[in-house]
Formats: C-alpha cells, structure tokens, sequence
C-alpha cells in the first residue's frame, strides 16, 4: 500500500476511534436513570455535543476528495452502492443529532418527551453501530486492511 494512503488510513483509525468514544459516552450518559433531572440532561447534552464534532470531522475525512469512499470505489467498483449508503448515512446521522440538539434547546420537561428523546438517541448509537460495521467490512472488501472495530 502507498505510504501516503496508509498515513491516510491511520487518520481514518484516529478518528473511527474518536467516534467509537463518543458513542460509548452517549450510550453510558442514556443509560443513567433519567430520574437524575439535572445531571441526566446535561451527560446527554455534552455526550450529544461531542457525537456531532465527532460525526462531522469523520464524514469530512471519509468523503473528502480522494478520499476512503472515492478511493474503495476506484479500487472496487462493485463497492459503490454500499460507499453510497455509508455516505448517506453520515448526512442523514448529522441530522438527527441536530434534532436531538435542538428539542434539548427547546426543553424537555414532559416525561413523554423525554422518554421519546432518549428512544431517538438509542436508536441513534444502534443505527451507527451497524454503520461502523458496514464500514469496516467496505474497507476490507477495498484494501484487505481491518480498520479496527475497538475504537
């Protein structure tokens, strides 16, 4: 493997690592009991915080020009779809967390709406678990390089 690639690879680690901490701190901030009031909502907010850094900086390295997706699907056309979906995703997965961030700006003082709230960002880390699986599968299937499923 070209040098430079793999200088980019390990980039693509660091941050695939930093995502998988964001996520093991929103998933740790959802599982406290909500009955926490105060503390409760600011773990959720801070771990949501972060989960949106974390997920813009990892569709920037990923979707950037010659970058994983664009350089998987020259390697391997048939990867196409499956890079398409990865990409689609990262859109879609900013977009809820702004939701998330936003109904936290506008208050969640009803239990209701807080149950629903917490419902949203648990399906949120199981939808982008799942992501960063098809992801490592894409980027074996391209390179026969584990990128790692720890971080």
């Amino acid at each position: 493997m070209d040098p430079e690639f793999a200088a980019y690879l390990d980039r693509v680690r660091s941050h695939r690592a930093e995502l998988g901490e964001s996520m093991a701190a929103l998933d740790a901030a959802l599982a406290l009991p909500v009955g926490l009031g105060a503390l409760w909502r600011r773990r959720v907010r801070a771990a949501l915080t972060e989960l949106a850094h974390d997920l813009r900086d990892h569709r920037a390295v990923t979707e950037e020009p010659g970058g994983l997706y664009a350089d998987a699907v020259s390697r391997a056309p048939r990867l196409a779809s499956l890079a398409k979906l990865q990409m689609d995703e990262h859109l879609d997965f900013i977009e809820v967390v702004e939701r998330l961030l936003g109904e936290r700006e506008a208050g969640l003082r009803d239990p209701g709406a807080i149950a629903s709230h917490r419902e949203a960002a648990t399906d949120l880390v199981g939808r982008i678990v799942r992501h960063r699986q098809r992801g490592a599968d894409l980027i074996y299937e391209a390179y026969e390089v584990d990128i790692g499923g720890s971080g």
